[in-house]
């Protein structure tokens, strides 16, 4: 006979989603353009949808984008030239990739304008975005690789390449 102190079977829900979709970007690159048409067609068709629009004057930025990021079921990562240029960016791909990995999450990367080969061997203008951050002394090298490994993550995944703006 089980003990009335033996815990109960648990059962897993599915975790609850607070956005559908999380769009991660470069916005000097795509914000007033690709970004803005794919945010407001997603908007038009009820898909709830953080952009970092949606960050709340006065609160932290970082706590805040992580927290999106955990509240998302899928990513949709816009690569355009100066993606890997913004350490912002790279955090937010290297977060998107944990959730990716550990809660099973989908992300759909967009090769915006970009050769998907550029982003997985960091070659062409995302070679001189690193170079840069390795100039700098506040990155350490083990930041670095972890960016690096993202990126390479990232590209391997099925993806739409586009060279058009539509």
């Amino acid at each position: 006979m089980a003990s009335s102190s033996s815990p109960a079977p648990s059962s897993q829900s599915p975790k609850k989603y607070s956005y559908d979709v999380f769009i991660s970007f470069r916005g000097e690159d795509t914000r007033f353009n690709f970004t803005s048409h794919v945010h407001e067609a997603l908007r038009r068709n009820q898909i709830d949808t953080y952009i970092d629009y949606r960050l709340e004057k006065g609160d932290e930025v970082w706590p805040s984008l992580e927290k999106a990021i955990e509240d998302s079921s899928l990513f949709l990562v816009i690569f355009s030239e100066n993606y890997a240029s913004s350490t912002w960016c790279l955090e937010e791909l290297a977060k998107i990739l944990q959730c990716f990995k550990n809660q099973g999450c989908f992300v759909m990367p967009v090769f915006y304008r970009v050769d998907p080969s550029h982003v997985r061997k960091q070659s062409g203008s995302y070679e001189r975005a690193f170079e840069e951050h390795e100039r700098k002394r506040n990155i350490n090298n083990q930041q670095v690789q972890k960016w690096r490994e993202a990126l390479t993550q990232a590209a391997n995944l099925s993806g739409w390449h586009c060279s058009f703006n539509r």
